[in-house]
């Protein structure tokens, strides 16, 4: 049997960590002029994946 293949562009997007996978944050890349300093603070805060949509993440990065 093959084995699993990693999705490359889901391993660019998430790292897993002990029993959460962490993602980025959208909004942070440009106009940052307009966001209030605290608005920028909370989007350069760590974010993880949804319970939700962590199964689908999870299978994406073979975990």
């Amino acid at each position: 049997m093959p084995k699993m293949k990693t999705n490359r562009g889901a391993a660019k997007r998430f790292r897993v960590k002990k029993n959460l996978i962490k993602r980025g944050s959208a909004f942070k890349s440009h106009i940052l002029t307009k966001k209030s300093p605290q608005r920028k603070a909370n989007l350069n805060a760590p974010h993880y994946v949804h319970s939700t949509n962590l199964r689908s993440v999870a299978g994406l990065l073979c975990q």
